[in-house]
């Protein structure tokens, strides 16, 4: 199957170098502009927000947490898809009511120079995790961790990739997009139609895992509807496609994406809950659908995997180019520069992958915890439009935050026990609770106490 596999890459790599386009501007490679200077369409916006969300590290988790928690693993995950609808309220806010041009705009509005810093070094880690995550599942795909296929699937990946998204900039990006979201959904129905017409996917095997609140799926589906307030704000790819279009069409592209996505989620989840429930003793997840469903299916299963990975690349190559570039400013905001800006996250993650963190779980639960420091953000200064939150506030609540997603990563990993032998999703859960009740707590005290202070002040003037 590797060989069929190598050659549907190559076939994609192809497809989105041809679909590409030379940047002719500024305005192409950052902003994603046509060359006749036209913003994207609902249809593209909407396809290039799920494409890039449903990237292949998401579809793998989706069916892992399926296969060891059952359906509550799989919604669990689909419930991180509500963060199109957060999204699209924070865009609205920001961009369409308080007339900010980006996230780094508004936090030096309302926290000066420390506000951007903060958020920039926590998205600038973001983009390193995708580039490393996505690379991972094609290597695992094509070979064990150290392999010489292994290598060679990631470093060809990364290559291609790189090349046709600094050819490009934003603007080849929602094209490759388009094309690669098509061949997603079609791929993914066969996928299902396969599954379902061999008879599997029955209520039995999807209700496998009895529904138990403090089991690890339904445990997780809590914490995503605790970060999903801040995990939008944080995914620069997410905000970086709500300041392209009108604001009919990208509210219409967050809505549409938001249920797309979640539907994809789910269905390919299902295919992990399935193979959870048919699984013999410590028998892996590929293996059981091997057995399931056939050579044939499973490459579909890879193929799905592949055109995911390749279009998430892109958006965050182009993402990150667009932070160093143009928020960060960092460079003159030049295409030269864009593309050397891609080089550099892109080398990052592919050292990463040879020396990272191999838990692909733990970089959405470490990635969303440290944008817990966002919610009250969001809370208070968005939609309350309170004006009068002291930077103390803000640092604190980055503070706990960051604090909480390093604790989770060394209970998670085994370097620590001060939370004791709990599941680490339970711990994770308590950990969010505290980081969201500090973060809101120091943003009402902060603005509590600058009320105060100015009080008197209002008192002997009017005296």
């Amino acid at each position: 199957m590797n060989e069929q596999l190598t050659g549907i890459i190559a076939l994609l790599a192809l497809a989105s170098v041809l679909v590409s386009r030379r940047a002719k501007g500024e305005g192409a490679f950052f902003q994603g502009l046509s060359d006749d200077g036209r913003a994207p369409g609902l249809i593209t916006l909407t396809f290039s927000q799920v494409t890039t969300w449903i990237f292949a590290r998401s579809l793998m988790n989706a069916a892992i947490l399926g296969f060891y928690y059952g359906i509550w693993g799989t919604i669990a995950y689909a419930a991180y898809y509500l963060s199109f609808f957060v999204g699209g309220r924070i865009i609205d806010h920001l961009r369409f009511e308080q007339g900010y041009t980006s996230i780094q705009s508004f936090l030096n509005d309302r926290f000066g120079r420390w506000g951007t810093a903060c958020y920039n070094f926590v998205i600038g880690v973001r983009l390193v995790s995708e580039v490393l995550a996505n690379l991972l599942v094609i290597g695992i795909l094509l070979g064990e961790a150290g392999s010489q296929s292994y290598t060679f699937a990631v470093i060809g990946l990364a290559l291609v990739t790189l090349g046709y998204s600094m050819f490009g900039g934003l603007n080849a990006s929602l094209r490759t997009d388009l094309m690669q979201m098509l061949l997603f959904i079609g791929v993914l129905v066969l996928l299902m139609v396969a599954t379902l017409g061999a008879g599997y996917g029955t209520p039995a095997q999807l209700l496998f895992k009895p529904f138990e609140i403090t089991s690890p799926g339904p445990i997780l589906l809590l914490v995503a509807l605790l970060q999903v307030w801040s995990y939008p704000m944080h995914d620069p790819v997410m905000m970086d496609r709500g300041f392209l279009a009108d604001r009919e069409t990208t509210r219409r592209s967050f809505f549409h994406a938001g249920w797309i996505s979640a539907l994809c989620i789910l269905a390919f989840g299902v295919l992990g809950v399935i193979a959870g429930s048919e699984a013999q003793a410590s028998e892996a997840m590929n293996a059981v659908l091997e057995r399931l469903l056939g050579d044939t299916t499973m490459l579909l299963f890879s193929a799905a995997l592949v055109i995911s990975a390749m279009s998430t690349l892109d958006s965050t190559l182009s993402s990150s180019a667009k932070l160093v570039v143009v928020d960060m400013q960092w460079m003159a905001p030049t295409i030269r520069n864009g593309r050397i800006a891609m080089a550099l996250f892109m080398l990052a993650g592919v050292l990463l992958v040879f020396v990272g963190n191999k838990d692909l779980f733990s970089a959405v639960a470490v990635s969303g915890t440290a944008s817990m420091y966002l919610a009250p953000v969001v809370f208070f200064s968005l939609w309350g439009n309170r004006r009068d939150i002291p930077l103390w506030s803000y640092m604190a609540s980055f503070g706990f935050a960051l604090a909480g997603a390093v604790l989770y990563f060394t209970e998670s990993s085994g370097y620590s026990s001060l939370l004791g032998e709990a599941h680490k999703y339970t711990k994770l859960l308590w950990i969010c609770v505290a980081v969201l009740v500090a973060g809101c707590f120091v943003f009402w005290l902060g603005g509590r106490r600058k009320a105060q202070v100015k009080q008197p002040v209002a008192s002997v003037q009017g005296a």
